[in-house]
């Protein structure tokens, strides 16, 4: 069967570059080195929700460009298992969320399949998860037995120092000068996942650039209203 069409665009800021590893450098030095040497059957990335694994996901296929699809299953599960069609023709396939579709019959019978095409191939899988294989309710021994031969890397969340210093480096990677000051006023301020705070500072960096200014304390009170 044809692979469907998916309208699916990658985060223009969610390249290596812009990832900032405190605790995760072994994972960062994995999937950089895939990228360079494509061997091996790629892994499993889990952790808690807005840590980094769609950035990572997506950095690595910014990285492969056509090499590589990325598909964001929570986003797709409505959709049904034919969304999993022609994936296995990439060298890489980068599955998000992949335990938002599990512990369902056709989804698992399916995902086995393409890990069948792949293995095949030759392709590598690449997947993220809220837990490990064995712990994502995935009822399909053969299927499980598959996953868990896939390296398993845990996704250490930041902490407060580094939540700063992500958030400057996110900054500077989009060309905007954060002070020390208004990154912890914005931290003392807004939510405290890096989801929210980068959501912030995409809104921040919109209206800096509409109105001329730079991120100062007051201006960031100004458009976030705190």
């Amino acid at each position: 069967m044809n692979q469907l069409a998916l309208p699916l665009q990658l985060q223009d800021h969610a390249v290596f570059e812009s990832f900032l590893p405190s605790g995760n450098e072994p994972l960062l030095k994995y999937l950089t080195g895939l990228a360079a040497t494509p061997r091996g059957p790629g892994c499993w990335i889990w952790g808690a929700g807005a840590t980094g694994k769609t950035h990572l996901l997506q950095a690595l296929c910014e990285r492969l460009r056509d090499r590589a699809i990325y598909l964001p299953l929570a986003e797709f599960a409505a959709a049904g298992t034919a969304v999993l069609d022609g994936l296995a023709s990439r060298q890489f396939v980068c599955l998000d969320d992949i335990d938002r579709v599990v512990a369902n019959e056709s989804w698992e019978l399916a995902l086995f399949e393409l890990c069948n095409q792949l293995w095949d191939a030759d392709g590598i899988l690449v997947v993220t998860a809220k837990a490990t294989p064995r712990e994502s309710g995935i009822a399909l021994a053969d299927l499980l037995s598959r996953l868990s031969r896939l390296p398993a890397f845990y996704l250490q969340p930041l902490n407060e120092v580094d939540r700063l210093r992500a958030l400057q480096l996110r900054a500077r990677h989009r060309g905007l000068d954060l002070p020390g000051e208004t990154a912890r006023y914005l931290l003392s301020r807004s939510q405290r996942d890096m989801a929210s705070l980068y959501e912030s500072l995409d809104k921040l960096d919109s209206e800096a650039l509409k109105a001329k200014r730079r991120l100062t304390i007051p201006f960031v009170r100004d458009i976030l209203g705190f």
